[in-house]
């Protein structure tokens, strides 16, 4: 029988579940379908006006009633249906998960119409204050202003409405956060805190005022006409990365107690490395270091070598910055091993879902080892000569993979790779 500890003698930890819904649709089925079809989930926005703004194309989930309804209900939903569908893949009870939930949400704050309409409600209760303004948040007629607005608010509904165990943690690591949450999930069942964890990466942000604020940083595509042909990763015309919206969700066991319910075992995540980058809040430092020890670190904590890494789930966010330094962190880890090694970026397709990307990506790697098949980068029209990737461009490749590096690289400095393998019991 294989091993129920790793090479540290730490508990494996198995994928049971697995959940994801981005600008592609709903769902693990629809969602791969059309990501190996090459299809976009990229679009002009026309959930609010986007006259005199120079970047009109997101990634938007707009088949769901909460689209309209504000970023904080957006999120929520969009976790729930992805914690839905991982649950009842792993078998588990929907409202009595019985372990801890680890959510990456995004820092949500009211939207500029709700701010007027509390500032209108408090002037008409008197001279307007900070105070005030609470109080009034405080009234029924307010409440859901008020607790849409608290950073845990959407992790303590999913709480209750699963039932896991604990205080549910909420965090945020740019970029990295779906990552990262899937991370400290991995850890908890290491050290024996948890049998099993729900880990969510959740992001329904994009608004004017959200793509206002990437513009003034000159982090987002311009080319609006065709959506579709603006994020193209690793491509030389690359002017930056396409907002998006959607949300992944595992669910993670010690593989012992997976095999004591007789679970099925999606794959193992093998390996979380981690570190920070204080070089710049939206530039990473120019010789890669820190990306460079995420991954390596990421591989040492798996146990693994750059020769067992067959396939390379990137950061690829189609800024020109971006795929410089994640060629020059590659580069150097797997030295001429790269060269044979494939590459690619599903946010050419589905855009930058900010604080759901690393769980996403974390999900399609899932998808990668189990179906056998390598997503594209498409719109790959023109290869940068300074990146010679294998980036499996434009057409999806059929091959079978055992362990997938998934890199998450954030703004402010928050770097994450993750190994997923497969399960070989």
């Amino acid at each position: 029988m294989a091993s129920k500890t790793d090479h540290l003698g730490r508990p494996i930890v198995a994928i049971t579940g697995a959940g994801v819904v981005s600008s592609l649709g709903q769902g693990k089925q629809e969602n791969w379908s059309k990501l190996t079809g090459g299809v976009s989930g990229i679009h002009t926005i026309t959930r609010f006006p986007v006259d005199g703004l120079t970047t009109r194309i997101a990634g938007t989930v707009d088949f769901l009633p909460e689209s309209t309804t504000g970023a904080s209900a957006l999120s929520e939903k969009l976790a729930r249906l992805t914690a839905t569908e991982a649950i009842i893949q792993a078998g588990l009870s929907l409202t009595d998960f019985g372990g801890p939930l680890f959510l990456a949400a995004p820092p949500v704050e009211l939207d500029w119409k709700s701010r007027f309409a509390l500032d209108e409600a408090a002037a008409q209760c008197g001279e307007p204050s900070y105070p005030l303004l609470l109080e009034v948040c405080r009234k029924a007629r307010h409440e859901d202003f008020f607790n849409t607005t608290q950073f845990g608010y959407i992790a303590e509904r999913l709480a209750e409405a699963f039932g896991t165990r604990g205080l549910p943690v909420t965090l945020s690591t740019a970029c990295a956060s779906g990552a990262t949450a899937i991370q400290m999930g991995v850890e908890a069942i290491r050290r024996g805190e948890a049998e099993r964890v729900l880990s969510i990466g959740t992001d329904g942000s994009v608004s004017a005022e959200a793509l206002i604020r990437f513009s003034l940083l000159s982090a987002l595509s311009t080319q609006n006409e065709p959506p579709e042909k603006a994020s193209k990763p690793f491509a030389r015309g690359r002017d930056g990365f396409v907002m998006a919206e959607g949300s992944g969700a595992l669910v993670m066991e010690s593989l012992d107690a997976a095999l004591a319910r007789g679970a099925n075992i999606l794959g193992i995540l093998a390996g979380c490395g981690e570190t920070a980058d204080d070089f710049h809040r939206t530039r990473s430092k120019p010789d890669a270091s820190p990306a460079i020890g995420s991954v390596r670190a990421a591989l040492k904590d798996a146990g693994q070598t750059i020769d067992d890494i067959e396939y390379v789930n990137a950061h690829g966010t189609s800024t020109p910055e971006n795929e410089k330094m994640e060629y020059l962190a590659l580069s150097t880890v797997f030295g001429e091993r790269l060269a044979h090694l494939p590459v690619s970026s599903n946010k050419s397709m589905i855009g930058h879902t900010l604080t759901a990307a690393g769980a996403i990506e974390a999900v399609f790697s899932v998808l990668t080892i189990e179906s056998g098949i390598l997503p594209p980068t498409i719109n790959y029209d023109e290869p940068d000569p300074a990146i010679p990737l294998d980036v499996v461009p434009n057409v999806s490749r059929r091959q079978q993979v055992k362990s997938v590096l998934s890199n998450s690289f954030g703004f402010g400095g928050q770097n994450s790779s993750l190994v997923v393998k497969a399960y070989e019991g």
